[in-house]
């Protein structure tokens, strides 16, 4: 199962060793097919998810740039009901926002009982970017006591602590890396380079961040292998193929519905009573 496949496992996680090219003996209809079967399911559990009202789930994407996190959002979630779904796309925070601990604007959003909340990007970036950028750190104005060589240990610790709290609040919480590689990022930029109408996804600092390839290496596997915890998984996930990371994805989003098995609230003996003479009056022409 890819759910079991691509999880991530931090006693011997390795990065470089997951292939961004990955399809197994997928074929692409193949894929196509099996997708369209998920998302159809996908849509069954989350009503049943959402008249529960009991639980939430947070999805979380992270991912180096033009590794396929909008369209994924798009084809994968676009079919469910957004009444119970919100998503939230994070840039650089606002001067508010570094007013508060690096968690404040993300628990300002979490998901409702009842509702999924998917993160494009999240808290994630304060243990990725910021630490292969310091001056993002400098502008959190953090007291620099408080700013040691165990900063991104206390990190990890603080965000499973949090991830743990959600857990026995009632909310799942499901984390993809959609793991392109080196070359398919530079098709990608070439791509919105040479076409005009995707010129507005294109950005220097594209460059710039793809100059520190290793150093974010580093601090993704870093991540990963400290934050993937029984009550929240990681998932590395093939990105060069995007047919393939769509149907990965929703496959694990699947599984995890399935595993919370949301069921429609039982009908009380006064509501049953209420249906039936709510029947006898629409038989009776009213």
């Amino acid at each position: 199962m890819l759910v079991t496949q691509f999880q991530v496992d931090p006693a011997k996680f390795k990065l470089k060793k997951c292939d961004p090219g990955y399809t197994g003996d997928m074929k692409r209809k193949d894929a196509r097919a099996k997708l369209a079967e998920d998302i159809e399911r996908m849509r069954d559990l989350q009503d049943r998810f959402y008249a529960a009202g009991t639980h939430s789930l947070l999805l979380i994407l992270q991912a180096r740039d033009a590794a396929g996190k909008d369209s994924t959002i798009k084809h994968v979630l676009s079919g469910l009901n957004p009444s119970g779904c919100d998503v939230y796309s994070y840039k650089s925070p606002s001067s508010e926002e570094l007013d508060h601990g690096y968690l404040w604007r993300h628990m300002l959003d979490l998901p409702r009982r009842g509702h999924i909340g998917i993160f494009n990007r999240s808290y994630y970036e304060e243990v990725t970017a910021v630490r292969v950028h310091p001056q993002f750190l400098a502008g959190q104005r953090i007291p620099a006591e408080l700013v040691t060589s165990q900063i991104w240990d206390e990190r990890y610790e603080d965000i499973n602590s949090f991830e743990r709290y959600l857990t026995r609040n009632g909310t799942r919480v499901v984390k993809f890396f959609l793991n392109v590689s080196r070359d398919e990022q530079k098709a990608r930029f070439m791509e919105r380079i040479e076409n005009p109408a995707k010129h507005w996804k294109f950005s220097n600092s594209d460059m710039m961040v793809r100059g520190l390839w290793d150093e974010y290496d580093e601090a993704f596997e870093d991540t990963l292998k400290n934050t993937s915890t029984p009550d929240a998984p990681w998932y590395v996930v093939p990105a060069d193929r995007k047919w393939f990371t769509r149907l990965a994805v929703a496959d694990i989003i699947v599984n995890a519905l399935e595993t919370m098995d949301p069921q429609y609230p039982a009908v009380t003996d006064g509501q049953r009573e209420g249906i039936g003479e709510a029947r006898t009056i629409l038989a009776a022409g009213d």
